[in-house]
């Protein structure tokens, strides 16, 4: 079974859930859990003309293939206003309760819908992002985001970042050796879980022309050198750093399986360029799969029927494949 968080309802998380499991109920015969408020994500099916034959979670329909359950012991009150407290809060409790049960193997993936950080924050909740929360509750520290997609070609990138969200001031300061030597063994790793032929990394540099031989900077002589050389002894097929701008490019024309940024825009900018309706988050290092869609809670268009689901069924499929790979799902 999968698991679904639904995120924050005042987004279009649930919209983008409901129609992305329309489409893939078609496909396959494999069985969901929807973690979130149980009336408005009924209303909402009706809504879209979905048509879900969503049931509660009993012991009695374990079962169904669309099972709702709320951990919560109140629904949520209708019409919430965007960025609602309460609906930043609920949106914790069921990462939190979806990320438990992939802990006591319950799920055999762990699928996000996008929460919003400012609300979360708002609510009174100390938040970096989900992918922290999600590190800190699993008692993992060998973590990193991925993200990946393709273009309407299917020329894929796909990017492990060394940092993730940090102010960019601060990125210098908190980049070491050892987060690029991890983004590099993560990302050799998740190539292998793919099923990728190959797995070729290329590394960016922090600094414009990847430092210039140390004129823009001694980052690339420092700390990511020695981080590539030391991966490099691991018998990863590794190179780098090379200049951002020229890295992706080469990337994206096949000559590399995966990329490490240094920092969360210098990665996720080209990706979202050619891949922003099919990318989709990946975490790395997780004692379980967790994928989500690459975009945020949108609240300008929520409730609106407007969304793309293309995200989020990318995220579910990846889901899918991986827990396949596993033999979990």
């Amino acid at each position: 079974m999968i698991g679904i968080s639904m995120g924050d309802v005042t987004g279009i998380g649930p919209e983008v859930t409901l129609k992305a499991l329309a489409v893939e109920a078609q496909l396959d015969d494999v069985r969901y859990l929807l973690i979130g408020d149980v009336d408005s994500t009924r209303q909402l099916n009706d809504q879209l003309g979905m048509k879900l034959p969503l049931q509660l979670l009993t012991d009695a329909n374990k079962g169904g293939r669309f099972i709702l359950h709320n951990p919560l012991p109140e629904p949520l009150p209708a019409r919430l206003t965007a960025g609602s407290p309460a609906a930043a809060r609920s949106a914790l409790a069921w990462l939190k309760d979806g990320a438990e049960r992939c802990l006591r193997r319950e799920l055999g993936a762990l699928v996000t819908a996008p929460v919003n950080k400012e609300s979360i924050l708002s609510s009174g909740r100390p938040f970096i992002g989900q992918t922290e929360f999600l590190s800190q509750l699993a008692g993992a520290e060998r973590t990193a985001m991925m993200l990946l997609g393709h273009d309407d070609r299917n020329r894929w990138l796909r990017v492990v970042l060394a940092t993730t969200h940090l102010p960019l001031k601060l990125v210098a300061a908190q980049l070491t050796q050892a987060k690029v030597e991890l983004a590099i063994e993560l990302a050799a790793q998740a190539c292998r879980d793919l099923g990728l032929p190959s797995a070729r990394v290329g590394v960016c540099g922090l600094n414009p022309h990847a430092g210039e031989g140390g004129k823009l900077g001694d980052e690339e002589k420092t700390i990511i050198t020695p981080g590539v050389e030391t991966a490099r002894r691991t018998q990863l097929d590794v190179a780098g750093p090379f200049a951002a701008d020229s890295l992706f490019y080469q990337a994206y024309r096949g000559d590399y399986d995966v990329i490490v940024a240094m920092y969360h825009d210098q990665g996720l900018v080209p990706l979202k360029m050619i891949g922003f309706e099919s990318g989709v988050n990946w975490t790395l290092g997780l004692p379980f799969i967790r994928t989500s869609p690459d975009h945020g809670t949108a609240y300008d268009i929520a409730g609106q029927n407007k969304a793309n689901p293309s995200s989020m069924m990318a995220a579910i499929r990846l889901a899918k494949q991986l827990a396949r790979a596993r033999h979990v799902q």
